[in-house]
């Protein structure tokens, strides 16, 4: 049967090359330089004369935004992509990819803008939470399963960043150095492993350079390697507004410039072209990446489409609910306090658990029709009156975008101030990107634009209104000018983080309690500023009366004492973990370490959930019986969490990330010098660091509890195969993930202790025994020899370790490769 697919497959793609190789011969210079550039911020033009419809781009990994980023166009929410990784689950991630396939062509979305495999190389990196983890090879099994799953409901994936966007201070301008060694050990290895496993139709190249070379224009990393030696067969699509030279970008290999309408392609190009100064040649090999995308997602007449009927249904809500359950992380059980007894009274706190924290910030944003918070899903989890909530400590004395409260709608206006349309706004936020504009209302005639509506408060005291982005704006609360000025953006800033950035307080107001008032935030259009992406961004927002911090503690703590258990919600916020700026440190913000610090001391039985993307220092983790890191849960989070704590579900994850202090973690510089950030580190980042430091971290690389017990019965190592046995020694049904570690027994220091070689998991019920295998792959004995530009196969002696985590090691054999 498989060499029936592949042979049908074959002959699938033949046909469709044949295709575009016609589309491609009746296309003049001019359209096909067009065709090179977006039409506008998400899709590209269409050219009727060869039957090439529009084709339309949409960012993820968690969500599909499609077009309109606005909650009137809500998406499922996922989980983080640490917390789809923490799973260590391919075939899960394959699953996840299909939801989203699913939801970009209810969408009308042919390609997704993701998934991102770049490397957890420092803690401190802000947009770790949207990538998988710091082993290359866990980034490389999830990340194909992520792509195969889209792929297979026929929408395109575009595997970013290529390559070295590991952090995000000066992003857009930062030389990367980075060994060769290293490049090809880390950095480019999980990409490697997605194009030859999934075969991905697209790349997106990131801004930084790497080595002296901006991405977009790295002829080696992308015609030599990515297309050379690995055969990559897609399109190569620029991160937005990161190409930036014609001839450099063109013959360094990238396909795709976006975002239009102004790109370096298009009319540049074909005179470039004219001018001698680029090959027609170059040009259409380029074309004939993007036509082959085109005819792979079915918007090119006469290509069949490599998915031509859409896969089963899938119940997102339901699936969003189990990766979630999945990925908590286990990692303090103390007394077995977990999972709780059903007949117990519970005292909840943390703002988190009622405003939940379910994705990060930046561009991944988007807005689901429903979010089920920690308090949402205990509520309804628990019986009657068992369970009390107290606010205990926020993450953040920040205002937010409006939402709870606040009726507002967006109304446009043109230069003479006519009415030109209006739309709802259910934030306060305006993100409208592209031609996403309400009916009536294009850029070149809108001259303003005003929020206007009634906010009816939940509390009574004084509330604080303000904004953020950048330009002028009149706010009004009440009849009361707050503020009417104008917003500028520091020179050095990012200018993504102008819009996702720290709002502004412009005055405060004391409101009654159901008491609505008007509200207005008019914003006129700066035509000479030039936003980073063509479109209209910024946010009207709010703080509800602040109380003394102290007094919340102790709320907290008195309910705490007199419940059976007490559960602490902590969280990071987007001003903490988003895309464009980098983390100060990894502290949890606000007085939560105070109120958990004061709970765990009223009551023996705290219970901490942790929300966030990526690691967090946690002082008081001897002090607490449990604590349950939660990630990024997406929407169906607080459901999620009831499943597990009260012991419907397991927690099935298991850390794809070291946890540990930053004092001590071995690599945390992110910020350039000069321009320049060096790679020093060389192979040693994540566990390999930690453990070459000879340090101990909080919770090592691959670590996590169940609520069962695993007992490894037996290890056999022939070729490159290791089989493992394994019983479920505990008293209930469970999954373990059985992890494979190599470690060379003559090591000069130049390579780690022990690497991640494979990695499985396994279902057992109470007494029973199974057995896994997990293979070996050849490159996990290969070293990139820099002298030779060449894999090295390094023979010799290894220790094969069958391992609960990388500090959890239970069975050893000698294998002499």
């Amino acid at each position: 049967m498989a060499g029936r697919k592949a042979t049908e497959d074959t002959r699938a793609d033949r046909a469709r090359e044949a295709v575009v190789d016609a589309a491609l011969g009746r296309l003049d210079l001019d359209a096909k330089a067009r065709l090179l550039g977006g039409r506008e911020v998400w899709s590209l033009h269409a050219l009727p004369e060869i039957g090439l419809k529009s084709l339309v781009l949409s960012d993820g990994p968690i969500g599909v935004r499609g077009v309109r980023w606005t909650a009137d166009d809500p998406s499922i929410a996922l989980p983080s992509p640490t917390a789809l990784a923490a799973t260590w689950d391919q075939d899960l991630a394959r699953r996840a990819g299909a939801l989203l396939a699913q939801e970009a062509r209810r969408k009308g979305v042919h390609v997704l803008l993701a998934p991102t495999v770049n490397l957890q190389r420092s803690p401190l990196g802000g947009r770790h939470f949207e990538a998988y983890s710091e082993d290359p090879y866990l980034t490389g099994v999830i990340g194909t399963g992520y792509v195969q799953g889209v792929q297979s409901g026929g929408v395109g994936t575009t595997v970013k960043h290529f390559v070295g966007n590991d952090a995000e201070t000066d992003r857009f301008t930062v030389d990367n150095t980075i060994g060769a060694r290293a490049l090809r050990e880390l950095y480019l290895a999980p990409f490697e492993a997605i194009v030859e496993n999934a075969h991905p139709w697209g790349i997106m190249t990131a801004y930084n350079q790497v080595n002296g070379v901006t991405m977009t224009e790295h002829r080696y990393l992308v015609n030599e390697v990515l297309r050379g030696e690995w055969g990559f067969d897609g399109c190569n699509v620029s991160d937005w507004v990161a190409a930036r030279s014609t001839t450099g970008d063109i013959e360094g290999g990238l396909d795709l410039a976006m975002p239009g309408p102004r790109t370096v392609y298009g009319e540049p190009l074909a005179a470039a072209v004219r001018a001698g100064e680029v090959e027609e040649g170059t040009v259409d090999e380029a074309v004939r990446n993007v036509l082959r995308l085109a005819a792979r997602v079915g918007v090119l007449d006469g290509a069949e489409p490599v998915v031509a009927e859409p896969p089963a249904e899938i119940d997102g809500e339901a699936l969003a609910r189990e990766i979630a359950r999945r990925s908590f992380v286990l990692v303090r059980n103390e007394g077995g306090v977990l999972p709780l007894a059903s007949t117990g009274s519970v005292a909840l706190s943390g703002a988190a658990a009622r405003d939940a924290r379910i994705l990060g910030g930046g561009s991944a944003t988007v807005f689901p029709a429903r979010t089920v918070s920690p308090l949402d899903g205990l509520t309804a989890a628990l019986p009657d009156g068992s369970l009390s909530y107290a606010v205990g400590a926020d993450p953040s004395d920040e205002l937010a975008p409006a939402d709870q409260g606040f009726a507002l709608r967006a109304r446009c206006r043109d230069a003479a101030g006519e009415l030109l349309g209006e739309g709802s706004l259910p934030t306060g936020q305006v993100q409208w990107i592209g031609d996403d504009l309400p009916a009536g209302v294009t850029h070149e005639t809108m001259a303003s634009i005003e929020v206007r509506g009634t906010f009816t408060p939940r509390e009574s005291g004084e509330h604080s209104f303000g904004t953020r982005g950048l330009g002028a704006f009149t706010l009004t609360v009440g009849g009361e000018v707050l503020y009417d000025g104008v917003q500028e953006m520091d020179s050095d800033a990012d200018p993504f983080e102008a819009f996702f950035g720290s709002p502004v307080e412009r005055g405060k107001v004391t409101l009654t309690a159901g008491e609505p008032v008007e509200i207005s935030l008019l914003h006129p259009l700066d035509k000479e500023y030039k936003a980073p992406l063509p479109g209209v961004m910024f946010c009207l927002v709010h703080l509800g009366p602040r109380r003394d911090p102290d007094e919340l503690i102790a709320e907290a703590v008195e309910a705490a004492r007199n419940a059976d258990t007490a559960v602490v919600v902590v969280a990071t916020t987007e001003r903490v973990e988003s895309e464009g700026f980098d983390r100060k440190d990894l502290a949890l913000p606000g007085r939560q370490d105070d109120l958990v610090r004061a709970v765990a001391e009223a009551n023996p039985n705290t219970v901490v959930v942790v929300n966030s993307g990526s690691p967090v220092e946690l002082p008081w983790r001897h002090d607490v019986a449990a604590v349950l890191l939660g990630w990024l849960p997406g929407q169906e989070g607080g459901a999620a969490l009831a499943d597990v704590l009260l012991g419907a579900e397991e927690p099935g994850g298991r850390l794809p990330t070291t946890w540990g202090d930053l004092a001590a973690a071995p690599v945390t510089d992110v910020t350039p010098v000069d321009g320049e950030l060096a790679y020093d580190e060389g192979v040693f980042i994540g566990y390999r660091a930690w453990e070459k430091a000879s340090a101990t971290p909080s919770y090592a690389f691959g670590h996590g509890l169940g609520y069962t017990d695993w007992t490894y019965e037996s290890l056999t190592v022939e070729g490159a195969t290791a089989t493992i046995g394994v019983r479920n020694s505990g008293q209930r049904t469970g999954r373990e993930v059985v992890q494979v570690y190599l470690a060379p027994a003559d090591n000069d220091g130049t390579r780690p202790a022990r690497w991640l070689a494979g990695c499985a998991s396994v279902e057992a019920a109470p007494g029973e025994s199974v057995e896994v295998t997990v293979e070996l792959p050849r490159r996990a004995f290969e070293i990139w020899d820099e002298n030779a530009n060449a894999w090295a196969y390094q023979g010799g002696s290894y220790e094969v370790e069958a391992s609960h985590s990388i500090a959890d090691r239970r069975l050893t054999e000698t294998l002499i490769a």
